[in-house]
């Protein structure tokens, strides 16, 4: 009897060990805080703590804190302003995001241009390219520019701030942009309405 125990035991034993790492919670991924860092330490009175970010279904992407304002001069906005540029004339809402992430669902009545193409087809959004720009000039004239809304997938998403750091090098005023940090992650968040292959 104590031989049999000692073997079941022994087995038993070798079948968790094969299974430990199975059974045991995998450790979450740590994920970016500002640029690279995944990790931000803050002095307390009770010693240093250690700030990190693992991946939640609330979190959803992969991206790295984006400050509430990107360029000087850029005006940060939250849903209520979202929705009253929805009806302004002179203000156009930009989805900045890459064409798989907006099919999957945007803003209604948001307007499609890709952050990598904003800075060249700012005539999309009132600018007019200048031919022979003077050196050191900027290449368009954005005294017509509309109030342009933007956002992308959320506060951790870097495209929209990308997009709007182009846009100003190249000539777009910083006080006519509102940027939406909480983007898409936020708005479906609050139960705002999303549609999905919209282009």
């Amino acid at each position: 009897m104590t031989a049999l125990r000692f073997v079941v035991t022994a087995a038993s034993a070798l079948w968790i060990g094969l299974l430990s790492p199975a059974l045991q919670a995998a450790e979450p991924e740590k994920l970016r805080i500002l640029g690279e860092e995944k990790k931000f330490t803050v002095q307390t009175d009770k010693g240093p703590v250690e700030i990190t970010r693992v991946m939640t279904t609330c979190a959803k992407n992969k991206g790295w804190l984006q400050p509430l304002v990107p360029v000087p001069g850029v005006v940060p906005v939250t849903e209520i302003e979202i929705l009253h540029a929805m009806n302004d004339k002179d203000a156009i809402l930009v989805d900045m995001r890459e064409s798989e992430d907006r099919v999957k669902g945007t803003i209604p009545g948001s307007y499609h241009i890709p952050y990598t193409e904003v800075a060249g087809r700012m005539n999309e959004l009132g600018c007019k390219k200048i031919d022979k720009p003077v050196a050191g000039a900027k290449p368009w004239d954005c005294g017509a520019a509309k109030k342009v809304y933007a956002f992308c997938n959320g506060p951790v998403c870097p495209q929209s701030p990308t997009a709007i750091a182009a846009m100003t090098r190249d000539g777009f005023p910083a006080t006519k942009i509102y940027y939406y940090r909480g983007g898409m992650l936020d708005w479906a968040a609050l139960g705002f309405p999303v549609v999905a292959g919209d282009f």
